[in-house]
């Protein structure tokens, strides 16, 4: 007999546990969709192919906002003291177009990869550019 009580208390417990769930789920209040800024860019990879050493190169990644909000860059970081930024430090309406700039100086010879990561109020929080190529003397 107690066992019965025990399991129909159970049984009830989880049967409003569902009905709550449920009057949840079927609110019928309107959906809001939140809007974002998105990057589109033109490309994420740059190879320099062969520098001189000690003569700064430059490459200009340009990107249009294709989300339906203006976007905001919020930081720019380069993965070393050697690649120096610019950015379009304006909002970016929707549709608009912007560009991250990186300025390389090679200061020993050899194969090189660098990054620069963008923190943006867009869908993807993120984004990570590469430049890369080879230093000659």
């Amino acid at each position: 007999m107690k066992k019965t009580i025990v399991l129909m208390l159970a049984t009830v417990v989880a049967m409003v546990a569902v009905a709550q769930q449920l009057a949840v789920s079927t609110n019928t209040s309107p959906i809001v969709r939140i809007a974002d800024a998105a990057f589109a860019w033109d490309e994420i990879v740059h190879d320099f192919g062969k520098i001189r050493l000690n003569e700064p190169v430059v490459h200009e990644f340009t990107f249009t906002n294709s989300g339906d909000e203006p976007l905001v860059i919020a930081t720019v970081q380069a993965s070393c003291g050697c690649t120096v930024t610019e950015y379009t430090k304006d909002p970016i309406p929707s549709g608009g177009k912007g560009f991250v700039k990186a300025t390389y100086n090679a200061a020993k010879a050899g194969v090189f990869s660098k990054t620069v990561t963008i923190t943006a109020n867009t869908i993807e929080n993120t984004v990570e550019l590469t430049i890369k190529g080879e230093v000659v003397e």
